[in-house]
């Protein structure tokens, strides 16, 4: 079974998926903030990271998409809420289009459109397969991410962290995932309540792009813009991160 943490034993079950280059342990800011009485959390490792870290694979969004749906059906949850994290966010997409009748609701958070980037050139593309190379350039990577707003200190020992519990090969294999694949025709009319959030300090993943994509594409999708943080708000802002997702699976208990 694929590697997973769980945490509480409420009636609400939730699957939480991570984005690249990091693993379940990117969202422990948040754990004191989330209700184990009402939630049941299972916070999964893709193959090749954390608990994971020693499973091959594919390393692709259809193959994460089917581990999340073989880990449900391994803890026998027939219907679950999503919570998915930049690549995380694009899994949740598929499983939705894919597995429609087991969604209750999703929280995408800066999430990557089911189009991937497909304006992304080559250059940058090989810079992201080979960060996994060197700790500094990783270390850059989350500064610019976060608005370089935020200590260095912070920003290494996220990158010594990624760089411990990542396989060499995800990197590479998960960045061509998450940029160059594609299943827009698969979400277009989706009506599974996704609640989509964008940091105001993330360059990438904005409002106008999510406009432009999921926005347009899920009718019963709804955009809010998290203040103070860039694209990991797990990190920077965990407690309101925590109550704001909750809140909206709540209400689609």
């Amino acid at each position: 079974m694929i590697g997973h943490k769980l945490l509480g034993s409420g009636t609400e079950k939730v699957l939480v998926l991570h984005a690249w280059g990091l693993d379940h342990s990117a969202f422990e800011s948040m754990y004191p903030a989330l209700d184990a009485q009402m939630f049941t959390y299972a916070f999964m490792d893709y193959r090749g990271c954390g608990l994971s870290r020693d499973q091959s694979g594919s390393y692709s969004i259809d193959e994460i998409g089917s581990d999340a749906i073989e880990l449900a059906d391994y803890l026998k949850w027939q219907t679950f809420h999503i919570v998915g994290h930049s690549m995380g966010g694009m899994v949740l997409q598929w499983i939705a289009a894919n597995h429609t009748n087991r969604v209750k609701s999703g929280v995408a958070i800066t999430p990557a459109p089911a189009c991937g980037f497909p304006t992304m050139d080559d250059a940058t593309r090989e810079v992201l397969c080979k960060i996994g190379d060197n700790a500094e350039s990783l270390a850059m990577f989350f500064m610019r991410a976060t608005g370089n707003r935020h200590n260095p200190t912070w920003a290494r020992s996220i990158a010594q962290k990624s760089l411990s519990g990542t396989a060499h090969e995800a990197y590479a294999k998960y960045t061509v995932a998450w940029s160059k694949t594609s299943f827009v025709p698969k979400v277009v009319g989706l009506t599974t309540p996704i609640k989509v959030l964008v940091g105001d300090h993330d360059q990438s993943i904005t409002v106008e792009a999510m406009q432009q994509t999921i926005m347009k594409w899920i009718s019963n999708a709804e955009l809010e813009l998290l203040s103070n943080c860039g694209h990991y708000p797990m990190m920077e802002i965990p407690i309101n991160l925590a109550t704001i997702v909750q809140n909206y699976m709540i209400a689609h208990a």
